[in-house]
This record gives C-alpha cells, sequence and structure tokens, in this order.
C-alpha cells in the first residue's frame, strides 16, 4: 500500500482514470442494445460502421496484447467486442441481413481474430495494421454519422453510448500519455474522440428536433 502511494501522482490519477473507463465500457453499449430491443429498430444504425469498429477494436486489443503493454491500459477493448458482437447481431436481426453469407464473414474474423491472439502473426504485422485503425476507426464514426444526417432519425441511436464513448476515448489519452505515449494509439484516440463527440451532438440534434 505504501508503495503505491509513493508513487508519482500522475501514475495514480492514470490508474484512477483506468478504473473509470473500464468500469464505463462495461456497460457503455449497453444503452444502445436496449434501444434496439426496445424499439425492435435498427434504422439510423450503421452495419458498415459497426463492422469497421469491430475491425478497429480487434487490431487495437491485439496490438496492446502482444506488445505486452499493462493491462489496465486497454482492458476495456474485450469488454467493448463482447458487447459489439451483441450490437451486429441485433442490427443484422432487426435489418434482415442474417443469411448464409454473413455467417462466413463471421467465420472469417474470427478465424483472423485468434491468428492475432496467438501472436501466430509477428508483432511487425501488427504494427504495421495499427496505423490503419485510426482511418478505419474514424470512417466508421464518420459513415454512423453521415447515416443520422442523411435520414435525418437518431431514434435508434444511443446518446448515453455515444457520450460513454467520447469520455472513454478522452480519458484514454491521459492513461496512454503515462503509460506508453505510443503515438499512434494517442493520434487513434482523439481522433475518435472528436468523432465520438460529433456523433452524440448530431443524435442529440435530431431527437431534440423530433420532440419539437
Amino acid at each position: 500500500m505504501m508503495d503505491y502511494l509513493e508513487k508519482d501522482l500522475k501514475y495514480i490519477i492514470a490508474d484512477i482514470l483506468s478504473i473509470i473507463t473500464i468500469a464505463s465500457c462495461l456497460v457503455s453499449k449497453v444503452p444502445q442494445i436496449r434501444t434496439i430491443e426496445q424499439l425492435k429498430s435498427a434504422r439510423g444504425i450503421s452495419t458498415t460502421a459497426l463492422i469497421l469498429e469491430v475491425s478497429s477494436y480487434t487490431v487495437t486489443f491485439s496490438y496492446n496484447f502482444c506488445k505486452g503493454y499493462a493491462i489496465m491500459s486497454y482492458l476495456e477493448y474485450p469488454v467493448l467486442l463482447i458487447q459489439e458482437y451483441v450490437l451486429i447481431f441485433l442490427v443484422l436481426k432487426y435489418q434482415n441481413l442474417l443469411f448464409g453469407r454473413t455467417y462466413v464473414f463471421v467465420g472469417l474474423y474470427f478465424f483472423f481474430a485468434t491468428l492475432f491472439l496467438s501472436k501466430i502473426f509477428p508483432i511487425w504485422f501488427l504494427t504495421a495494421l495499427l496505423p490503419l485503425t485510426t482511418p478505419v476507426g474514424a470512417t466508421s464514426k464518420i459513415i454512423q454519422l453521415a447515416e443520422i444526417l442523411r435520414t435525418k432519425n437518431s431514434a435508434s441511436v444511443s446518446l448515453a453510448t455515444w457520450a460513454m464513448s467520447a469520455f472513454t476515448n478522452f480519458t484514454r489519452i491521459y492513461t496512454i500519455m503515462v503509460d506508453s505515449a505510443d503515438i499512434m494509439l494517442l493520434m487513434n484516440f482523439s481522433i475518435s474522440f472528436l468523432l465520438s463527440a460529433a456523433v452524440f451532438l448530431a443524435a442529440k440534434y435530431y431527437k431534440t428536433k423530433k420532440i419539437d
């Protein structure tokens, strides 16, 4: 206990923010899942955006795991991935996209995810893929933002989910600066924070407009 108290304040703050981030991620997708289930509709939700997002999460999680970074700095990723799988299933279900070819893609995804985490691919391969998670993750949010603007409807979009997304991305900027200062991860989270905030604001605008 004394050893922990003697740690630099910035590391203590980073640990606290990591715990808050992970706790938030435990339920971040739950409001979105509940909204879709209650409405029995996935209108305004982009399937393409979700697929890009889960791809970005998978590569980032695999990179952190294989690099041996502190587990507290990326523990939210496996939690987010589980929720993302449920969310994608519901969106595919309510958009009538559950058919043979879909299951083939799902099988391929889990095959490559297993290869990443088992370290069969060399670390340089994941290092090369990591910079792509920034444009991929950003594109997923841009597509979701465009879907809201195109349909002018955010009924199925959960404000709580996107608010927590923006918050956890913001806290991760600090914890990564303290833990590893990995420039690729910092760039990823900074862009992700700005775009998550943009999706939240767009969804909030159309929900408010609908009420008016």
